[in-house]
């Protein structure tokens, strides 16, 4: 193997405290109150992928990677319990309404992951998982304000519930505790990276922006936006573990590439169960995408891929948001008709299989076996 505050005392804070220690972990019964935190994301996720192929070996990824972290795990949720808390109620109550919500925390453990890969026996890692959750905590509050969604995780959005105004606040607030995190770890390198991934994050969302409704969209453009978007974060979460460490660059870039290209199948797997009934049972709703005009590869591939009467309907419906009744079955329809919802997933296979030959470098772990079977579940969501 390669070697190397304060809590919250307002009433919305302990309510949230409460509600995260009573959690059921998987297959193990009920445990100590403290401990349960850990693991709600993970049997809620169990739940979401009942009807998936391969179900058992994907639910066993998860579990296998939340033990292997399980201690780690606690002190992260802990740190996010006692940083998101604020004199101000609405900001805990606001950030605890989604954090609190069954998300199943990925980006943080595969910076815990990461650090065990590496045999790294110090404690930054664990105020650096906890940065990397509040970007992607700050992220999905502003991305409900910007995409209208209608459902979070199943639940109501934080912007339905209190205003736009509000929601993009606390985003920024989870922000600006992630860079107190970041600065906490004593590495300037960690500070570029983070604070220029966030930077990249806001710049894919933008990009995303202007090629909205634009059928014109190339896949390598897409590439771009989901690289962005989605993968940066992914990558950022694994690499700070080995720069904190002080590992080589070989190994940083190894974890950079891994994350990257998970991060890359995550969302192409997402953007084709957008158009999927078990968009439904993760809690989300079923064609955000198309009723937002929101270009990704299935439509681009089935823009290209039809006929004159199909891109009629594509332009009209995406482009020119002209949508009726039955549009959305129409739309999902043509994607299989012409594979496209398949050749998405198979392009995720692609990254999947890029991003475990990044751990290559790596001897055999029970650490590594856990972010190879990682990849499998992320793609195998789809199912």
């Amino acid at each position: 193997m390669v070697n190397r505050r304060r809590f919250a005392c307002s009433h919305c804070c302990a309510l949230i405290y409460m509600k995260l220690n009573y959690i059921v972990r998987p297959n193990q019964g009920i445990t100590t109150r403290r401990s349960r935190l850990r693991d709600r994301t993970m049997s809620s996720n169990v739940v979401s992928i009942e009807d998936h192929k391969n179900q058992q070996a994907d639910a066993s990824a998860i579990a296998t990677m939340q033990t292997l972290v399980d201690k780690d795990m606690a002190a992260v949720n802990e740190t996010i319990l006692a940083r998101m808390d604020s004199p101000v109620a609405l900001i805990p109550e606001l950030a605890g309404h989604l954090i609190n919500s069954g998300g199943k925390r990925l980006r943080p453990m595969l910076t815990l992951a990461s650090a065990l890969l590496i045999g790294y026996e110090g404690k930054k890692h664990i105020g650096l998982a906890t940065a990397v959750e509040f970007i992607h905590t700050a992220t999905l509050l502003h991305d409900d304000v910007v995409d209208e969604s209608k459902l979070r995780r199943g639940k109501k959005p934080a912007n339905l519930i209190w205003g736009n105004q509000a929601t993009v606040l606390v985003g920024d607030f989870l922000f600006s505790r992630a860079f107190e995190l970041m600065v906490e770890s004593d590495s300037l390198r960690v500070l570029k990276i983070l604070s220029n991934t966030s930077a990249v994050i806001t710049e894919g969302e933008v990009l995303q922006l202007t090629i909205a409704n634009d059928l014109s969209t190339g896949e390598d453009k897409y590439l771009q936006v989901i690289t962005a978007k989605t993968a940066v974060l992914f990558a950022a979460a694994c690499e700070v573990a080995g720069v904190v460490a002080g590992d080589k660059e070989d190994v940083t870039s190894a974890l950079d590439a891994y994350g990257r290209n998970l991060g890359i199948a995550f969302q192409l797997v997402d953007d084709a169960l957008d158009y999927s009934s078990q968009r439904a049972t993760m809690g989300k709703d079923v064609g955000d995408d198309f009723r937002e005009g929101k270009i990704t590869l299935p439509v681009i591939l089935a823009y290209r891929r039809g006929n004159d009467e199909e891109r009629a309907f594509w332009k009209r419906t995406m482009q020119q948001l002209k949508q009726e009744d039955g549009d959305l079955e129409q739309a999902i329809s043509l994607l299989n008709k012409h594979g496209t919802l398949k050749d998405t997933i198979e392009r995720s296979r692609h990254y999947g299989a890029m991003a475990k030959d990044a751990l290559a470098i790596f001897n055999d772990s029970e650490a590594k076996e856990s972010m190879m079977g990682i990849v499998d579940f992320c793609i195998s969501r789809s199912y």
